[in-house]
């Protein structure tokens, strides 16, 4: 979308104290769009306005914070909630001078915004970083330095009706085999929910199919020494890479039934909490469904191939980014390495939503108050985190097709050599 487009459909909400009105940043809560294109600082104030991007949830719990570290500073604390595409607004709004000193997003956006200089190294010691979870410290790190201060992290586990199925299956060949059961003895309809198309049904997941992906021996990029994600090593299309859809078009519609292109994230969550499946591959936020519902729970690991890898699903990680054109860096640097980074702001993001905190003490409270925190914990063991790289732009479109193709029960090898030669040349463009 042409940037003057992109800004004038978002809708901004400033709701820090004191200050002028507010940049852009985006969300899934927050206003609906509106014609307002994004609105600087007032003259005169900028220098003097630390102003921070943050979805409505966020935002809200943020604000005590910034509005004391403002008053400790001399300055004014500005908070500003953006209804939707935080990155693509952010990304516009910075290259007109118009964005904000702080931001909270993804860590995925990280390869994108330091392509594009829009965002600073952050400046944490070594003593700080270890005070996070490894997974987290991982996701943040790109091309040798840490790009933002970590605060949540969220994959991909096995929820269990432990009233249809008490034990947690070791294998998912066990657990198909314990659905199928069910299914035969008329306790289900479905052998486990395990969303494969996104929301629109017209596109595969592949963020959800990764799991069983790995587990089959495939990956989409191998590693460099450093441990980032090496676009030159590609990995769809090698033999690894057939083997694993092999697996998994076993369980399509042609074969166990098990997975089917009409599993959506939101439908499958309904199976399992109207009692017609035993088992749902989501993540943290079906946990109020779950409970909502009167579901008798537990949530355990992806659980691997028989003779398999480990499922190692996509982990994500919320952070929080220093604008490289920020007008207040230094300002913007000591709010988001020693306010944002405390144990207190990440137990108020966690009280105020509950997400697995990336910070390790606050991941004690976290665990304590809520024991499936812990469970979430142990299920992102084997997780990695979700590339961080801009060439990833290369591989959605094609990968979700081939889930698309795999599971409709299409010829495996033709379909996954396709999927690899689509990469492959959209990684020559992109370079």
């Amino acid at each position: 979308m042409p940037a003057l487009g992109l800004a004038m459909c978002l809708a901004l909400t400033a709701c820090g104290g004191g200050g002028g009105g507010g940049t852009a940043n985006g969300g899934a809560d927050g206003d609906a769009p509106s014609s307002a294109a994004p609105a600087a600082s007032p003259a005169g104030s900028a220098a003097a306005t630390l102003t921070i991007w943050a979805d409505q949830k966020r935002s809200e719990t943020l604000k005590p914070f910034a509005e004391a570290f403002a008053k400790e500073n001399g300055v004014t604390a500005d908070i500003v909630v953006v209804a939707q595409n935080q990155q693509q607004t952010f990304v516009t709004a910075s290259q007109a001078g118009k964005g904000p000193d702080v931001l909270v997003g993804a860590h995925d956006w990280i390869g994108n915004l330091v392509q594009n200089g829009l965002i600073d190294p952050i400046q944490m010691t070594q003593d700080q970083l270890a005070g996070y979870v490894d997974v987290a410290r991982k996701a943040v790190t790109y091309d040798g330095q840490v790009y933002g201060v970590p605060y949540a992290v969220e994959n991909l586990a096995l929820f269990r009706n432990t009233g249809l199925a008490p034990e947690a299956p070791k294998t998912f060949d066990e657990l198909v085999a314990t659905g199928q059961k069910l299914k035969a003895a008329g306790k289900v309809k479905e052998i486990v929910g395990y969303p494969i198309s996104q929301q629109n049904g017209q596109s595969g997941d592949t963020y959800h199919m990764y799991p069983l992906y790995t587990s089959g021996g495939g990956h989409l990029f191998g590693a460099k020494p450093d441990g980032d994600p090496d676009p030159a090593d590609m990995g769809v299309g090698t033999p690894e890479s057939i083997a694993a859809f092999e697996r998994i078009a076993a369980l399509g519609e042609k074969g166990a039934g098990a997975l089917k292109r009409s599993f959506t994230s939101d439908n499958a969550a309904a199976m399992f909490t109207d009692g017609r499946t035993a088992f749902l591959v989501a993540g943290p936020w079906r946990l109020a469904d779950a409970r909502a519902a009167g579901v008798k729970y537990d949530v355990t690991p992806v659980p691997p191939f028989k003779g398999g890898e480990p499922a190692r699903g996509f982990v994500g990680v919320q952070a929080f980014f220093v604008a490289a054109k920020a007008r207040n860096r230094a300002l913007a640097q000591e709010f988001v390495t020693n306010t944002l980074a405390s144990p207190e702001v990440a137990q108020a993001l966690f009280d105020a939503e509950p997400r697995m905190p990336a910070l390790k003490t606050a991941l004690a409270y976290a665990s304590g108050k809520d024991p499936d925190v812990a469970k979430f914990e142990a299920a992102a063991r084997d997780g990695v985190p979700l590339p961080a790289i801009p060439q990833m732009v290369a591989v959605w479109g094609p990968f979700n097709n081939l889930i698309h193709a795999v599971v409709k029960g299409e010829p495996v090898e033709p379909a996954v050599k396709a999927a690899g030669k689509a990469i492959t040349e959209q990684l020559g463009k992109t370079g």
